[in-house]
């Protein structure tokens, strides 16, 4: 009996012991959502894309993806870590990063080929008309550059012209109210001002390799979720293959997520990158690299005097994730 019950305590103890390891065993804390914020640019849109069909949960990740159509002003809440990643023209990452160093650009998104647009009055028929003429451009940005190397075909200075700060998005009615004869645009914004009167008079695809939009983290993001961001980079490439291989499927999610015209949203113009060509471009010796490419904006703004110093730019640039982990 008195063997009995002792084989019934020791049971009973280790029971009691082994809900109790269970009971504090340290559990997984889920990881947040990465928070990436984009813009109307239909290069940043395959996000949408691997957001809708699953691709960056199949690859291993959470995102939540914030729609903004200014994101200029969003930029000091990314630099503040209120968004852990933010779409960006070259150009202006290179802005950002004169007083944000901590941040590195990690997948080249898209090139714009011709969908970067300068759409101008009916009476400006070439570069040349615009002499002494109001043009609109987001100034102190990659705006700036692609309406300077316009000019420059003209063999015109923007001494010659009146530039006037605008977004995207306010050139169709400045066009339409005269406050500008010619502005820098895209769509959708395009097919408003070209409903308005306005005609394209120059395209992205006479400046080759210019514009190019990227993905940017901050820096403790890439310190702290490194296997993160790697299955964000996976999960856009396989959206944009996607897109460029089912174009009218891909335009139909972008336009339900956005509520957007689907005659509004056009692949033409824009190369959507693949690992391939962003495994070349982060090479410092392709004679294409986004070295060079940073380093024309780089100097343009130093002289311009938007900014008055800008990081060494080997440091802005990380090529890590587009490879697998070693």
């Amino acid at each position: 009996m008195f063997k009995l019950l002792r084989c019934f305590s020791i049971f009973l103890i280790t029971t009691c012991l082994l809900f109790a390891c269970h009971a504090w065993a340290p559990t997984e804390l889920k990881r947040p959502p990465l928070k990436v914020i984009f813009a109307s640019f239909v290069g940043e849109y395959p996000g949408i894309i691997a957001q809708e069909k699953g691709f960056f949960k199949a690859q291993g990740v959470d995102v939540e993806l914030i729609y903004k159509r200014y994101t200029q002003l969003e930029r000091a809440n990314f630099s503040a870590g209120k968004y852990d990643g933010i779409t960006a023209s070259l150009g202006s990452f290179i802005i950002l990063s004169a007083t944000n160093p901590d941040i590195q650009g990690v997948l080249i998104i898209d090139e714009s080929t011709g969908a970067d647009v300068v759409v101008a009055q009916p009476q400006i028929k070439t570069v040349t008309d615009l002499q002494g003429k109001k043009l609109g451009a987001n100034l102190g940005g990659f705006s700036e550059v692609f309406a300077t190397e316009m000019l420059k075909t003209a063999n015109l200075t923007s001494d010659d012209v009146k530039l006037v700060k605008l977004e995207a998005l306010e050139i169709p009615q400045g066009l339409k109210n005269n406050v500008i004869q010619a502005g820098h645009t895209w769509q959708p914004h395009l097919s408003e001002a070209i409903k308005s009167g306005g005609h394209i008079l120059f395209t992205s695809k006479q400046t080759p390799g210019l514009i190019l939009d990227m993905i940017i983290f901050r820096n403790d993001t890439i310190r702290d979720r490194p296997e993160d961001i790697r299955a964000f980079v996976r999960g856009w490439l396989q959206a944009a293959a996607y897109w460029k291989a089912n174009v009218q499927e891909g335009n139909a999610i972008v336009s339900k997520a956005l509520k957007i015209p689907s005659n509004t949203i056009s692949l033409e113009g824009v190369n959507l990158t693949d690992l391939a060509e962003n495994q070349k471009l982060f090479q410092s010796s392709n004679p294409k690299s986004i070295y060079k490419t940073a380093k024309i904006y780089a100097d343009f703004f130093i002289r311009s005097g938007n900014v008055t110093r800008i990081p060494e730019l080997k440091s802005l640039f990380n090529s890590s994730f587009l490879n697998s982990p070693s």
